[in-house]
């Protein structure tokens, strides 16, 4: 069997269309069906934002075609030929790992992907569509991706710098139980709200210019108090941390309208900048902008692509064990008829000792177990030399010859 690959990704299809070329559970189960039909039985489809492919083993080079007929099929709608890419053998191997470990996703290294391969694995095998080759591959492809994250830890060089800001606010101050103002609502706004949550924080509150902007807030964010953008300079002093990320051209939070009291810390996400430069010349405040988390992030960015470079060649290495195991995989079906012929003999032979001697229990256990013994430790070395088998050709001719010699 080889091992197969074709969908679209965000390197081969605009959003609008990898919107509209998705899958659904109950498509995913209508593909399955139609592909056990052309013969192929192993099948995983990954669905995601990002991408929608599909994965899969085949014997014959015909039902490569199938699967591609089957997969544009699905979406009728569209004109996917266009967008699909395929592979096949040791190339397709490769492409799933580099998956699994982020090495193709459009944030270089991001490790969501590997739990969404854990998930389209669970999901086929569940169905019935996951068999022996099919788990060895993706679960080796999940291995290694996981040594990545464990040994190079690319995803903990963040490129976002709404991240990097939440991250840089609790290093120097921790987040967990402060108080936090939130100017603005939109995504970057969010995201913000997002992080300081993950970190524990404690008394959160939000405004923005609309109102009924910032009270949608609390759909995602229930908790959240939401007040008016006039009562801004009001809350500030009795907040430990203001983070501000709106689209306004001016300055939102001004030096000469607010005086901390305290120590506080200002975080300005907005390009242009919401919060007046002068505070960082204030004794009681520490102001982080986009000037510095930007430096940080291309500094990450830099050094995420050569852990991906990292990346590639671990991945490199790890393949050659899978293919090895796939190559030696084809000349199971031989090696297990061997046995079952090897099987058929022990049973024929102990049927006629059986009949001419008088056997106890406990002497027809003996006979069996030695009958089957020798002619295990016969096969035993042939079977060897067969698994070590390194090339296509060679695994062809002897499963020819040994169909011819045993007449199996």
């Amino acid at each position: 069997m080889q091992f197969g690959f074709l969908g679209i990704d965000h390197k081969n299809a605009q959003l609008d269309i990898r919107d509209k070329i998705s899958f659904t559970d109950a498509m995913k189960l209508e593909l399955f069906r139609k592909a056990e039909n052309v013969g192929v039985d192993q099948c995983m489809v990954l669905s995601t934002c990002n991408r929608s492919e599909v994965y899969y083993f085949y014997s014959e080079e015909g039902q490569k075609a199938e699967i591609h007929r089957i997969y544009e099929e699905m979406f009728p709608d569209i004109e996917v030929k266009g967008y699909v890419s395929a592979l096949s053998g040791k190339e397709a191997v490769a492409y799933l790992f580099r998956i699994a470990a982020g090495l193709e996703s459009l944030v270089l290294g991001e490790d969501q992907i590997l739990g969404q391969v854990k998930e389209a694995l669970d999901y086929s095998r569940t169905m019935g569509y996951a068999g022996k080759e099919l788990n060895k591959v993706v679960r080796d492809a999940i291995t290694c991706a996981k040594r990545i994250k464990a040994e190079l830890k690319i995803s903990e060089k963040p490129l976002s710098a709404s991240y990097i800001g939440i991250q840089k606010l609790q290093e120097k101050a921790g987040i967990k139980g402060k108080k936090i103002l939130v100017v603005g609502s939109g995504k970057t706004a969010v995201l913000a709200l997002k992080y300081v949550y993950e970190y524990g924080a404690g008394h959160v509150a939000a405004c923005s210019r609309t109102f009924s902007h910032a009270r949608r807030l609390r759909e995602e964010f229930p908790e959240i108090e939401v007040i008016s953008y006039e009562e801004r300079y009001g809350a500030m002093g009795q907040c430990d941390i203001v983070i501000s990320a709106t689209s306004s051209p001016h300055l939102v939070i001004r030096r000469e309208e607010f005086s901390p009291v305290r120590p506080m810390i200002f975080l300005d996400l907005a390009a242009p900048r919401d919060i007046d430069t002068a505070f960082a010349d204030e004794p009681l405040a520490d102001l982080i902008n986009l000037d510095t988390l930007q430096e940080i992030a291309e500094n990450n960015r830099i050094e995420r692509e050569q852990l991906v470079e990292k990346s590639r060649e671990l991945v490199e290495k790890e393949l050659q064990e899978t293919s090895l195991w796939l190559l030696q995989s084809r000349m199971d079906p031989a090696i297990e008829s061997l046995q079952q012929r090897c099987g058929a003999i022990v049973e024929d032979s102990f049927a006629y000792l059986d009949r001419k001697m008088e056997l106890g229990p406990r002497e027809k256990k003996l006979v069996k177990k030695v009958l089957n013994a020798s002619l295990q430790r016969l096969l035993r070395e042939p079977i060897r030399e067969l698994k070590r088998l390194d090339t296509k050709e060679e695994q062809e001719e002897y499963k020819r010859l040994i169909t011819q010699l045993f007449q199996l």
